[in-house]
Formats: C-alpha cells, sequence, structure tokens
C-alpha cells in the first residue's frame, strides 16, 4: 500500500511542481494527535483532518502563534484513519478521501481527491507591506465561484474581489460588492477552499490572468480548509456540516409576506392585511419598517419601542394580526442615535463601541449621529438581546436586521473584541446569532425567524435568511438575482432572496413587476418589498397586475409541501433550495457560467423571464432526464436547447420525469396546512424505471422537530416492469409524532391510454382517464400505519 501511494505521489508532484516559494525551505516533520505539524524556515504548517473530505492547514509565521478560534467552523476534527508515508524528497498525508503531497525542496504542499490533483500553494504565505496573503496555483479552464453575494456573472474568475460587507444601492447586472461578502472559492473541478479568517481583505480570482488564487487580509489567521467530494451535493454537506446546517424555519416563512418601506401606523397596518383579506390573496406575515419606532425617518433610530402615537396598541395589534394568520416582523438596527430616546440609557449602560479614549465613538451618517451598539462586549450584548427578548414576550416572531455590514463602520472604532476592520465582515454574523438566541431564551420551544442584510461564512447555523440588498426596480436589477441566490446556495446560505418588484426607484412597470412576483414562486422566500413610492403589495397594484401576482401567490401556496421538504433537505444536507444546472449534469462546461435557467430542488427546472416583452424563450433541458411542462404536460428530450412560447401568467417550469410533486389545497395561509389532505403527481415516463421521492412534514413551529421525533416522513416509490406500474405509499413516522390519516388524490401525468387495470392493495379500482390532458387520477384514503401499494396495468 504505501509503495502504491508512493507511486502517485511521484506522479502527482511532477504534474504540480511550478511556482513554489523558493525561500521557503523544509526542516522537519512532527506527527502528533492532531495531525501533522511541517517545521519550515519562516514558520510551521499545522495540518490536520476533519473528515476524509476536508483538510485544515494553517500557516504560523516565526514570532506569532497559533489562534485556535474561527468564527465560522463548529465541527469538531475527527480522528479518522490516515496514512503517512515519509521519503527523502517528498511526504504524503492521506485520508480515503483528500491527499496532501508534500515536497521538501523546493517546498510545496498540494491536495488531491481519490488520486485526482485539486489544488497546490504557489507561494504560500506571504507578507508584503499592508497585506498578508496565502496564493495557490489554478488550472487555466477551471471556472469559479464564491466571494459571497455579487452581480458579476456565475463566473467569476478574473476579478480581485473585496472582502468588506457594504450595501450597494440601486445595482442592476453588475455589482463587484454588496452585503454579503465571504472568503469562499469553489471550482468547476468540484473542490472548496474556505480560507478562515474574519479581517477584512481581499479574494483575488486570477485578476492578472496567470493561474493564481490569493486570499489576502490585514490581520488575523493563515488557515485554510480543503473540501472535496464525489459531487456537488457531497461536498456542500461537508461544508456546512463544518459550519453548520441551517435550522428548518417556521413553516409560514414559506408563505407570502407584506412588506414596504414602510407601514406608517397600526391603522394602516391591519387596513393592509384586511386588504389582503378582502382580495381572498393568500399572506402570512406582515413587516414593519422603521416607522414602528419612530414618525420621522431621520433622528429616531435605536428607539427600539413602538411609538405609540402611531402604534398605540401594539400588543394587540399583533393579536388581532394572529387571529387572522399573520406573524409580526420587525426591523431592528445596530445604531444608536443621539436623538433617540435610548441614547443616554446606552452611554450609561455603556453598551456602545469605543474611541482610543474610551468613549462611545460617535459619527454622521444617513439617518443622523449615532453610536454603534457593541455586541462583542457583554453588557452590550445582554442589552440588545434583552430588547428582543421583550418584543418577543410581546408577541412578535420575527426580526429584520437591516445596516449590519454595518452599514457605516468607521476603521479607527473600536469593539470589545477588535478593530471595527477585524470584525467587520462579522457582525452581521454574529448579531444574527444574538437575535437566535434571544428568541430560543423567550421562546424556547419555537423557530426564530431572522431576516438579515449581512452576514459571515457559516450564518446560515444561526438560521439567517438573507436578502440581496437594495436591487434597483428595473429588468437589470432583475437579471441579476439567480446569479446572486445560486451563488449563495453554492456558500451554503439557502435562503438568499431578492426584493420581490425590486426596492429602489419610483418605475411602475406591471410586466415587470408580475414577472419578477413569477420568478419568487420558486426562489426560497416570497417577499415582496419597495420604496413606499410605488406599492409593492399587489392588492395596491392595477387589476391586471394583482390578478396575474394572485395567481403566481396562490401557485406558491399550492406548491408548499413540496417546497418544505427542500427546505427539510436543506436542513438535513445543505442541498441549495435553488441549484445550478451543472449540478444535475457535472460534465457539461457549458453550464458551469448558465444562469438562464436553475433548478428549484431536485425536480423543478425554471426559466425566469427577465426581460420586456418577449414572447419566445430558449431553454436547456439538461440531459438523462425527460422534463414535463409543468402547465401543459408537453414533453421535452434533455439534452437540447429548445425555444418555447411564453404566456403572461406563468414562467417557463418543467417537471423530471419520474418525479412525485407533493401539492396542497388552496389556502389562505400555511396555518391552514396540515399535510392531511394532499395532492400527489408522479411524472410517468417510459425512460424511468424506478424513482423515489417523499414528503416531510411536522407542525411547522417546534424547534427541531425532527430531532425531537415529532414529525413524519411520506416515501413515495414508482417502478415499472414492462407494462406493469407500482406506486408504493410508506410511511415514516417519529416516535412522538402523532400520525393521522391522509386524503390523497394521486395524479399521473403521460398516461396516453386509459389503464387496463388499476389496483389497490389488490383490489381492483375504476377510476377516470383524462385523454386530453394525458392524467389518470387515483383518490384515497391512507392509513399511514400501513403502506400503499397501487399497480397499474398500461397500454404501451
Amino acid at each position: 500500500m504505501k509503495q502504491l501511494y508512493r507511486l502517485v505521489l511521484i506522479l502527482f508532484v511532477v504534474q504540480t511542481t511550478y511556482g513554489q516559494n523558493a525561500n521557503r525551505i523544509f526542516e522537519n516533520m512532527i506527527e502528533n494527535d492532531r495531525g501533522i505539524i511541517l517545521k519550515v524556515n519562516d514558520g510551521n504548517y499545522h495540518i490536520q483532518f476533519y473528515t476524509p473530505e476536508i483538510v485544515e492547514t494553517t500557516f504560523i509565521p516565526n514570532g506569532q502563534v497559533i489562534n485556535p478560534e474561527s468564527h465560522a467552523v463548529v465541527l469538531k476534527p475527527k480522528k479518522i484513519e490516515t496514512t503517512l508515508v515519509a521519503g527523502a524528497s517528498e511526504m504524503l498525508y492521506a485520508s480515503s478521501g483528500i491527499s496532501v503531497h508534500i515536497k521538501n525542496q523546493p517546498f510545496q504542499i498540494a491536495y488531491s481527491y481519490k488520486g485526482k490533483p485539486i489544488i497546490s500553494e504557489k507561494a504560500g504565505y506571504v507578507k508584503n507591506d499592508s497585506l498578508e496573503t496565502l496564493q495557490f496555483n489554478l488550472k487555466k479552464d477551471e471556472v469559479l465561484y464564491g466571494g459571497g453575494a455579487r452581480a458579476l456573472g456565475m463566473d467569476r474568475r478574473g476579478n480581485r474581489l473585496k472582502l468588506y460587507n457594504r450595501a450597494h444601492y440601486g445595482y442592476e447586472t453588475r455589482s463587484e460588492l454588496m452585503n454579503f461578502t465571504m472568503p469562499i472559492v469553489l471550482s468547476s473541478n468540484e473542490y472548496l477552499i474556505h480560507f478562515d479568517n474574519a479581517p477584512i481583505g481581499f479574494l483575488d480570482l486570477d485578476s492578472k490572468q496567470d493561474n493564481t488564487l490569493t486570499y489576502e487580509t490585514i490581520s488575523g489567521r493563515k488557515t485554510y480548509q480543503v473540501i472535496a467530494g464525489d459531487s456537488w451535493y457531497q461536498m456542500l454537506n461537508s461544508y456546512t456540516k463544518l459550519t453548520g446546517k441551517q435550522p428548518l424555519p417556521p413553516r409560514w416563512a414559506l408563505g407570502n409576506f407584506s412588506s414596504r418601506f414602510g407601514y406608517h401606523s397600526q391603522q394602516e397596518t391591519e387596513a393592509t392585511i384586511a386588504k389582503f383579506n378582502d382580495e381572498k390573496i393568500p399572506v402570512d406575515a406582515i413587516i414593519l419598517d422603521l416607522y414602528w419606532f419612530g414618525k420621522e425617518l431621520q433622528g429616531t433610530m435605536g428607539n427600539l419601542e413602538f411609538y405609540r402615537d402611531s402604534f398605540p396598541n401594539p400588543k394587540q395589534m399583533i393579536k388581532n394580526l394572529r387571529a387572522k394568520n399573520v406573524e409580526t416582523i420587525l426591523i431592528t438596527e445596530p445604531f444608536i442615535l443621539t436623538t433617540s430616546n435610548r441614547w443616554q440609557e446606552a452611554v450609561e449602560a455603556d453598551i456602545l463601541a469605543k474611541d482610543s479614549l474610551g468613549n462611545p465613538f460617535k459619527y454622521d451618517f444617513y439617518f443622523g449621529n449615532t453610536g454603534l451598539i457593541d455586541i462583542y462586549s457583554n453588557q452590550g450584548n445582554r442589552w440588545f438581546k434583552n430588547i428582543y427578548k421583550d418584543l418577543a414576550n410581546m408577541g412578535v416572531t420575527g426580526f429584520w436586521g437591516d445596516l449590519g455590514e454595518p452599514e457605516v463602520h468607521p476603521s479607527k472604532l473600536i469593539h470589545a473584541t477588535g478593530t471595527a476592520d477585524e470584525v467587520h465582515n462579522i457582525y452581521g454574523h454574529d448579531w444574527a446569532g444574538l437575535v437566535q438566541e434571544a428568541c430560543q431564551e423567550a421562546r424556547p420551544s419555537l423557530r426564530p425567524f431572522v431576516l438579515m442584510r449581512a452576514g459571515y461564512s457559516g450564518s446560515q447555523r444561526y438560521g439567517l435568511i438573507p436578502w440581496s440588498g437594495d436591487v434597483n426596480r428595473t429588468w437589470g436589477g432583475l437579471q441579476s438575482q439567480p446569479e446572486i441566490a445560486l451563488q449563495m446556495g453554492m456558500q451554503g446560505i439557502g435562503y438568499m432572496h431578492s426584493d420581490l418588484g425590486g426596492f429602489a426607484g419610483d418605475n411602475l412597470d406591471d410586466e415587470l413587476y408580475v414577472r419578477w412576483l413569477q420568478y419568487g414562486v420558486f426562489q426560497p422566500i416570497y417577499r415582496p418589498h419597495a420604496q413606499e413610492e410605488v406599492p409593492s403589495e399587489p392588492v395596491f397594484r392595477s387589476d391586471n397586475a394583482k390578478a396575474l401576482a394572485k395567481e403566481a401567490i396562490e401557485l406558491r401556496y399550492k406548491l408548499l409541501p413540496y417546497n418544505y421538504t427542500v427546505a427539510f433537505e436543506n436542513n438535513q444536507t445543505g442541498a441549495p433550495l435553488m441549484r445550478p444546472l451543472f449540478f444535475e449534469e457535472t460534465n457539461n462546461s457549458a453550464l458551469f457560467a448558465y444562469a438562464d435557467a436553475y433548478l428549484w430542488g431536485s425536480d423543478f427546472l425554471v426559466a425566469p423571464i427577465l426581460e420586456s416583452g418577449k414572447k419566445m424563450q430558449e431553454v436547456y433541458f439538461p440531459k438523462n432526464s425527460v422534463w414535463f411542462d409543468f402547465y401543459t404536460n408537453q414533453r421535452f428530450e434533455g439534452g437540447q436547447s429548445k425555444k418555447v412560447f411564453l404566456n403572461n401568467n406563468s414562467i417557463p417550469t418543467y417537471v423530471k420525469a419520474g418525479a412525485f410533486i407533493p401539492m396542497a389545497k388552496p389556502m389562505q395561509s400555511t396555518k391552514e396546512y396540515t399535510g392531511n389532505d394532499i395532492e400527489l403527481h408522479y411524472y410517468f415516463d417510459t425512460s424511468v424505471n424506478e424513482s423515489k421521492g417523499q414528503l416531510y412534514n411536522d407542525d411547522g413551529l417546534t424547534s427541531a422537530a425532527f430531532e425531537k421525533g415529532l414529525y413524519e416522513i411520506l416515501h413515495f416509490e414508482g417502478e415499472l416492469n414492462k407494462q406493469i406500474l407500482e406506486i408504493e405509499l410508506e410511511a415514516e413516522t417519529g416516535n412522538v409524532y402523532q400520525s393521522t390519516n391522509k386524503q390523497v388524490e394521486l395524479i399521473l401525468h403521460n398516461i396516453t391510454q386509459k389503464p387496463k387495470y388499476i389496483k389497490l392493495n389488490g383490489k381492483k379500482l375504476q377510476v377516470a382517464h383524462n385523454a386530453m390532458s394525458k392524467t389518470l387520477s387515483i383518490p384515497l384514503v391512507w392509513d399511514t400505519k400501513n403502506k400503499v401499494e397501487i399497480k397499474i396495468k398500461l397500454k404501451i
């Protein structure tokens, strides 16, 4: 075995020995319980495995000490089986997955996965006048993703990306710097590098076109993790194990939100929801922007309590809204203005970040003269947390953290744990953790809802729901949204979404509004939001726009069982809700930069309409599958592009052959949904011999319901044997879940002729076959304690 590894090592080094740091000289190697330490002339390399698919490398320059604290990583390294082979000129430190290849002279570290080279250090660690850097070799044909939320095109290679969370108001098709930056790089060669360091810097994705990847930072850890896998899904599962899985949000978070900048009074808030009810447009939550704590836009930020002139009885308002199945969400910001009612309280409680003399650091920005809450001090953390707990006890069930980059964060400002530049990129991340903790302390059994504009690697574990910032209300603004959401999903942040309809500007364009809301059906959070010059709520739009928006929202609710199951899959495996097509077709390089269409879960193919006045659109159908038009059942072979006609009331949407799509009956709120009365759509095709699907269900509110055994998973299987199609339904029930009978309407698509017979648990059934739609509908009552077997003799 050692000889085999040695041969692989020699072959690998021959292929990758270029660009080493000629001044770095290997001295010796030490093996310990955590991994290996490589002593070189200018420092030490510490290398350890977390799993066979995750390896971490830290460089500690001479004169520095190891800093074990990571703001992103929560997984503890495992003691796994490794092989260490040391030769005269090279070494191999290998798991069953990733291998670390070390060449002694000239010194170089390189990585492979199951014998396939993935990446190698070029100069490795280098310190220049102002930045510390880590430098790597790239292959010339790699496509690179990552760096957080940007609008750059899917392939981000060629850019030097600043790592400094900052809002970009009114962006459209290009935005090099946005609210949510992350030190993550993913490659089309199916590996991921996470630079595990919080301070600000840069991520240079081969901007000089010399096949070099460089991480640059002002200070901090020289630590990175390399992650690889047999698929994109396995790789993301490993990354989200490393940095934390996204908790399942409350089910109402998948419904429709009423949101604008902003509702000025209790009366306006309740009247808006009454309008939704009158129009029979489903709605599950309303978001109150900054007018809940003040009458004016400027001068009141930091009050953080209801302004009683406008909201005379907030507790009753929240109660009234909940009686209509509507949750209340409040905006909050981390700024306390000197004109705020709480300024003196903040100073006396010592909760504000400091200047060099130890006084509250005060500065001006758009909303007024301000201080910043120091969430890193014990007193600041405790004070802010108590604000949220008091509001939660009043009945508020969701919180919006705005301006959390922080929007203005002077470099000279000092936090309890470091300078502004050292904590800037993790402020939103740690604020999200604070809000999550506050909600859990106030209501331990309920899932928090945490809407945040900024964060960091691993923010998903705090239940953070991010949005793409103040996008322009234009077609250009819409065009960048699929890319941003897809990229963030690939970086572990599965719930990135946009202000549906666009936020910035006074562009009243009903076609744009409708197309954006139709796209919203197939992205994580359904939240129209805008400046108040143009209404974001469908109830205040033209009759035509309102009708089309209502149709889109109703479809969103109909898909609740499918969407909730996709959310559960994200919680369990880290799989994004929105997925690039190359997740489906990994060897097609033409798809590496493609975002015109995407997968919603594993079974929907969605091609949003991103231009005005289009009558036709070209759609690529991934190969190895057959696809059916969701609205017409038209069949498309995979592996081809087709021009399709467009309709006013939908965007091109297709379902994979063999898919089981669970759907709900019409509802006005997700609270009406129990999972006991569903439609189960099966997309039959002779190209699929076996297929599986599932529906996850719980009460939609309880924290960690799955882990507590408070759940059921309905499993579906389809098998075609010659002319016999067999469908099986079987339930898996948590040990404390009380299951009830299900009303199921099984709808089979692409059944071209009336079957010869249908048997339900051995008994023949007579059901209607619709020759025009090519569907077969089988109603049944299912006692989930028992398996259901349906056999259909087809005419093929």
